[in-house]
C-alpha cells in the first residue's frame, strides 16, 4: 500500500475571528513570475497593531512587512535573485494597489511567503549588499520611512525639529535626525504617554529634549528660524498633534504627516485642506521633486505640508546601510524578541487593550524569530 503523499507546510501567525493563532499552512509552489522567501526574523509595526485592534479593515490573514528575507525558490520566468540571496521586500507598489504586503496580500509573519508576480516584476524584491543582523533587520523598512520623511523636511533647512510620538517611528526619527538634518539641529521629542517618557529617559539620545508624557505641556520656546514637525503618531492622534504643531513658535513651518489619517481628515486650523490627499501625494519615492502643499492657518500662519505612503527601493538600501554603520544607535528599539507561539500571545494581548507594556517592559518593536525554512523538496509539490 502506498503511503499518502505528504503535503509540505510551514508555520504562520494567522488572524482568524479576531484572534491570532500559530498554525500550519500549506506551502504552495511559486507560480510563474513569483518568488518564495523565508524571513528568519519578522517585525510587528504600529500599523499591524492597529489591524489587530480592528482600527483598519485590511484583509490579509498573515500580516507583517518588516524583516530581511532570503530567497528560497522562484517560479518560471523569474531570472533572479538566486536562492539564498538576502533581500528586503518593498511593501508598497507605486502603481498596483492590489499589492500591499501584509495588508491585502499575506505578509512576512510566517516561515515562507509567496511574493506575487506584480511585486517581483516591479522590482520590489530588493537584494541587499550591506546586510544588518536579522533582529536589526526588522528596522530596515521603518527606518527607510523615517529617512524619507526627514529628507522631505530637510528641504526646509530647519533649525528645530519637533517629533510628535513616542513609539518606534518617533524614536527612530530622533536617532536619525542629525545625520540627515545637520549636527546643529535642535531636536525635541513630544510624548503622548507617561510610559513613553519614562522609556525615553532611560534610553537617552544625546541632545534630544523630552516633552509631554500624557499631561498638558507648554509649547517649547523656539528661536527664530525654520521649524520642522514630524507627526509620528497613531492614526487617532495625528490631528491633535497637527494642531499642536501649527501653534509652534519660530519661523517658517514645514509639517510631515507621517502618522496615519482617517479618510478625508481635516483640521479646523486648515479649512479646505484634505490632509489624507496631502499625505498620499508622495508615494514610494515619487514624484521627484516631492510634492508639498502650501496653506495658511486660520491664525494667519503660512505652512508647508507634506507626507508620504511607501518608500523607494533606495530608501531601503540606505536604511540597511545605516543599520550596518551604527547598529548600537538603534539596537535598543527592538525591545522584544520572541518565538512564534509567544508572539501569538503578545499579539492577542495587544489586540485586547490600548497599552503597549508587555511582560513589564514597554514594547517598541516586537521581533518574531522563525527558524530559517528550507525549500520544500520539489517532488513533494
Amino acid at each position: 500500500m502506498t503511503a499518502p503523499e505528504e503535503i509540505p507546510s510551514h508555520r504562520a501567525l494567522v488572524r482568524e475571528a479576531g484572534r491570532v493563532r500559530l498554525a500550519l499552512r500549506p506551502t504552495q509552489r511559486p507560480a510563474p513570475g513569483e518568488l518564495l522567501v523565508t524571513t528568519p526574523v519578522a517585525g510587528l509595526c504600529g500599523t499591524d497593531i492597529q489591524m489587530l485592534r480592528g482600527l483598519r479593515d485590511d484583509p490579509a490573514p498573515v500580516i507583517g512587512h518588516e524583516g530581511i528575507a532570503r530567497v528560497v525558490a522562484a517560479g518560471t520566468g523569474v531570472p533572479g535573485p538566486p536562492p539564498g540571496t538576502p533581500v528586503v521586500i518593498n511593501p508598497t507598489h507605486r502603481d498596483d494597489p492590489s499589492f500591499l504586503l501584509g495588508h491585502n496580500v499575506d505578509g512576512l509573519l510566517q516561515e515562507l511567503t509567496r511574493i506575487p508576480a506584480t511585486a517581483v516584476g516591479a522590482g520590489l524584491v530588493v537584494p541587499l549588499e550591506q546586510v544588518p543582523d536579522a533582529v536589526l533587520g526588522t528596522l530596515v523598512e521603518p527606518l527607510a520611512g523615517v529617512r524619507y520623511a526627514l529628507g522631505l523636511l530637510a528641504t526646509a533647512r530647519p533649525r528645530t525639529l519637533v517629533v510628535y510620538g513616542d513609539g518606534n517611528i518617533g524614536q527612530l526619527a530622533v536617532r536619525a535626525a542629525r545625520g540627515l538634518l545637520g549636527a546643529d539641529v535642535r531636536v525635541l521629542l513630544v510624548h503622548h504617554t507617561p510610559e513613553g517618557l519614562e522609556w525615553s529617559a532611560r534610553h537617552p539620545v544625546p541632545g534630544t529634549e523630552l516633552l509631554g508624557g500624557g499631561k498638558p505641556h507648554a509649547l517649547p520656546q523656539i528661536a527664530e528660524g525654520p521649524v520642522a514637525a514630524l507627526l509620528a503618531t497613531p492614526r487617532d492622534g495625528t490631528l491633535a498633534a497637527l494642531d499642536a504643531a501649527l501653534r509652534l513658535g519660530g519661523g517658517d513651518l514645514t509639517v510631515n504627516l507621517f502618522g496615519g489619517l482617517p479618510p478625508g481628515a481635516s483640521s479646523p486650523l486648515l479649512p479646505g485642506v484634505d490632509l489624507t490627499a496631502v499625505r498620499a501625494a508622495n508615494r514610494a519615492g515619487h514624484p521627484v521633486p516631492a510634492s508639498f502643499t502650501e496653506a495658511t492657518t486660520t491664525e494667519g500662519r503660512r505652512v508647508r505640508l507634506t507626507g508620504h505612503r511607501g518608500v523607494a527601493n533606495g530608501h531601503l538600501l540606505e536604511a540597511a546601510a545605516e543599520l550596518c554603520r551604527r547598529p548600537a544607535l538603534y539596537r535598543d528599539l527592538v525591545t522584544h524578541v520572541v518565538e512564534p507561539a509567544e508572539a501569538a500571545r503578545i499579539m492577542n494581548d495587544l489586540a485586547a487593550g490600548r497599552r503597549r507594556t508587555v511582560d513589564g517592559n514597554r514594547l517598541l518593536k516586537l521581533a518574531v524569530r522563525f527558524a530559517p525554512a528550507p525549500a520544500p523538496p520539489r517532488e513533494r509539490w
